[in-house]
């Protein structure tokens, strides 16, 4: 099967749907991640990315987000948060002919942390590419993010090493980056791992944890 890149679409999920991100919904995805514990760990090149304010936030978003690329705006299905945006993520860097892609410059919204969402969002990207054709899905991350290399681990991403002085922060610095991959012969496994732990939340929907 040859690796194409699909088209920006809305991708429906039990919990949660994707749909094509665009400036007109900067907004809401600042309701959703404009925090600074969002950033705190090396999302958005790191703390000194953080924009308290929606009106900064906007043309920060516009300049960070690779619009060329697959971005996409998570929204909650059902419950009380029905149509809420919860967070980002993309799928990028799409080299067919190698049948390698990427998916990265992923936040949620705190209160959804350790919830579905993560968990779906994979499923659901995951699925999108190895069903495109692609072999191999990077995901990576700051050597400082230590929740986000957790999380990758948790859902069967094997980590391949640290990239080393990779790119600036926003503060200056140079990142140390840590990559994991799944494999299109690890899907199965990644897929059967992910499927269990949704399927551990039954019927419910996303909801915010308490504080």
């Amino acid at each position: 099967m040859t690796a194409t890149r699909p088209l920006p679409a809305i991708i429906e999920g039990k919990f949660i749907r994707l749909e094509p991100l665009t400036e007109t919904l900067l907004p809401e995805l600042h309701s959703a991640i404009g925090q600074p514990v969002v950033f705190e760990q090396g999302y958005g090149r790191g703390p000194e990315g953080y924009r308290a304010r929606v009106e900064d936030f906007v043309p920060w978003a516009i300049d960070y987000y690779r619009w060329d690329q697959n971005p996409y705006l998570i929204r909650a299905v059902g419950g009380d948060l029905d149509g809420v945006a919860l967070g980002t993520s993309t799928m990028q860097d799409f080299d067919e002919p190698r049948e390698h892609t990427h998916i990265g410059h992923t936040a949620y919204d705190p209160r959804v942390w350790g919830s579905q969402v993560n968990a779906e969002a994979k499923l659901l990207l995951l699925g999108l590419a190895f069903d495109s054709g692609f072999g191999r899905v990077k995901i990576q991350t700051d050597i400082l993010n230590e929740r986000s290399q957790a999380a990758i681990a948790g859902i069967g991403g094997v980590r391949e090493g640290v990239v080393r002085r990779d790119m600036l922060r926003a503060d200056g610095s140079w990142r140390d980056t840590v990559v994991f991959s799944i494999l299109i012969d690890e899907w199965p496994d990644v897929r059967a791992g992910l499927q269990a732990k949704l399927a551990k939340w039954g019927d419910q929907p996303v909801k915010y944890r308490e504080r």
